[in-house]
């Protein structure tokens, strides 16, 4: 049976939260990982500032689950720990935008390889698949186009070196845009080439 979630009381200089905390998927219980999430979206203080005390005791394994040091329904946290500086809030909301921005041109792309799908499964007819194929190739490299634009964007962030977790997420959302054109070549569409009948073996994506 999984165990209850706890939900208490966050106590900040000038701060107060009712808070409850919800263990990630597929865990019976939260982890005082989940604690620090929970406490960060309450007061705006990033995880790696953070200094939860329970109990006169700080709280430093993450990896922990919240009833370990004792954390029950009802109980008082206090937390200690700065906010980023207006200039940091403006860099981590421009990353936290990048990353939006990024999911809608992975569905734009997506939606472009549904179309290639559907021509080569005959839905349309052959007369007009040359010229769809065409458009849909320029198409496919425009999106890519608007990944590499986003990644000159990433470059310009000034991200403090003490936050590892936006250091992070900005690393992995790099990998995953280099990886998109990558994905692009392996959708193999012959497509005409220039006044001929023959097909070609050129592919979708950036050439």
């Amino acid at each position: 049976m999984a165990a209850a979630e706890p939900s208490g009381t966050l106590t900040r200089i000038n701060e107060k939260h009712d808070l409850q905390v919800i263990p990630q998927e597929g865990g019976s219980e939260p982890m005082v990982q989940d604690l620090a999430q929970v406490f960060s979206e309450a007061t705006g203080v990033p995880l790696p500032f953070q200094k939860p005390i329970f109990k006169g005791k700080s709280l430093k394994e993450m990896e922990t689950p919240v009833s370990a040091p004792g954390i029950q329904n009802g109980c008082r946290v206090m937390l200690l720990g700065k906010k980023n500086s207006p200039e940091e809030e403006v860099e981590l909301k421009k990353l936290k935008d990048l990353e939006k921005s990024v999911e809608k041109i992975a569905d734009q792309l997506e939606e472009r390889n549904k179309e290639l799908s559907g021509i080569q499964q005959g839905f349309l007819a052959k007369d007009l698949q040359a010229e769809a194929l065409c458009k849909l190739d320029r198409r496919v490299k425009a999106t890519i186009e608007q990944f590499m634009k986003i990644l000159e964007e990433i470059d310009t962030l000034m991200l403090p070196e003490n936050c590892k977790d936006s250091r992070m997420k900005r690393k992995g959302l790099v990998k995953r845009i280099q990886a998109f054109p990558a994905e692009c070549d392996t959708v193999g569409q012959s497509v005409p080439g220039d006044g001929a009948s023959q097909e070609t073996g050129h592919k979708l994506g950036p050439g």
